[in-house]
């Protein structure tokens, strides 16, 4: 099994540890269940349109939700509100419950939720629904070149 995710973080020399499950729906709750990982510690790769700044990833952890506001007021622009899922596959070359924010077609800046980081292991998208790549979140960090901010809700 390989995805552009794959590869990229090969080409890269990143460790990470594939793991797969049955697809049966998108969504990080489902995907935590299926491979018995803890939800907080399982990635959403999040596409948000940022306005005249175009799109960003927004990596989230399963158990909190994006908070826009914040996330606008982070980056300086009006307003950011969730990509449409065409939208997010014709930009990413992913299926939406499959993407990832390694070897998208188009590179997007890449923002972490801060809490990311209080964990030694995450479970991030591999580039195909049903594959999740269990890696340190400051391997992420490195890789993806992200920042860093605090854009959940009910922080």
């Amino acid at each position: 099994m390989s995805t552009r995710a794959i590869g990229f973080l090969k080409s890269k020399g990143i460790p990470f540890k594939p793991v797969t499950y049955d697809h049966q729906k998108k969504g990080a709750e489902f995907a935590a269940k299926a491979i018995g990982f803890p939800l907080e510690k399982t990635i959403k790769t999040l596409v948000v349109d940022v306005g005249p700044k175009g799109y960003v990833f927004v990596l989230m952890p399963g158990n909190k939700q994006l908070d826009l506001k914040r996330l606008s007021k982070a980056l300086g622009v009006k307003r950011a509100q969730m990509a449409d899922s065409h939208t997010a596959e014709k930009l990413t070359g992913y299926l939406t419950g499959g993407i990832s924010p390694f070897g998208s077609k188009r590179r997007l800046p890449v923002i972490m939720e801060k809490s990311v980081l209080d964990y030694d292991t995450v479970a991030i998208n591999g580039g195909q629904r049903g594959t999740l790549l269990i890696m340190d979140p400051v391997d992420i960090k490195k890789v993806s070149e992200c920042k860093v901010l605090e854009v959940a809700k009910g922080i």
